[in-house]
């Protein structure tokens, strides 16, 4: 793999904000889509077990009404394209043996000989849940799949608009997933930006590197 430049990363990343106003008539290529949903299945998460579901919303309609569970926000509708972030919840041995069946398969070894690893997993899981602590933390890994996904957008030229400003419930409901194992966290909008979206001048607010970056 060749590195790409330290400006290139550092200039992508002062260019993304959180678009407000997509441009509805310019859509993300093909290519660079599938590439974009390359980077969510190739996140990282806590062991490995990728406990996320990503709902690609293409339908209009559906989108239209995901705008009324948005409290207004266009961006759903007018987005090139919507990804909903949804978390598994409850997560479990059976889903832990899921897993090892995939590295088993992945990696051309047995099961059996991933007992350990299948045991450290099903202990950590058990104790979580036991803590109250099991879906919080699941939840969590999603965001390290939102943050991986908008970083690699921003590299491709792709706006994005992170989206918590959501009800859940609702989402749940008009994407069907109400009643399984999965329940919708957030939702990002990818495009490209309007361009009277004023908010993509605007100078980007950050605290200076010394008052958040501490050196030990």
């Amino acid at each position: 793999m060749t590195p790409i430049a330290d400006t290139q990363l550092l200039s992508a990343l002062n260019w993304r904000y959180a678009t407000k106003k997509f441009d509805p008539v310019r859509k993300i290529p093909a290519g660079t889509w599938t590439t974009l949903e390359q980077t969510l299945v190739l996140a990282p998460s806590s062991f490995g077990l990728q406990p996320w579901k990503f709902v690609v919303v293409g339908n209009p309609a559906i989108r239209k009404k995901l705008v009324a569970a948005s409290w207004g926000q266009t961006q759903p509708a007018e987005a090139s394209h919507l990804v909903v972030f949804a978390f598994h919840q409850n997560l479990g041995a059976a889903d832990v043996a899921h897993f090892v069946a995939r590295i088993a398969a992945v990696r051309g070894v047995t099961a059996e000989s991933l007992a350990p690893y299948h045991n450290i997993m099903v202990q950590s899981l058990a104790g979580a849940k036991a803590g109250g602590t099991l879906n919080a933390w699941q939840a969590r890994q999603v965001y390290i799949a939102l943050g991986q996904f908008m970083a690699a957008a921003a590299l491709l030229g792709v706006d994005t608009c992170p989206m918590e400003g959501i009800v859940p419930a609702q989402y749940d409901e008009i994407l069907g997933l109400t009643g399984t194992p999965f329940t919708t966290l957030c939702a990002c909008a990818a495009g490209y930006r309007a361009a009277d979206d004023k908010y993509a001048a605007e100078p980007k607010v950050r605290f200076p590197a010394a008052e958040v970056i501490q050196h030990v």
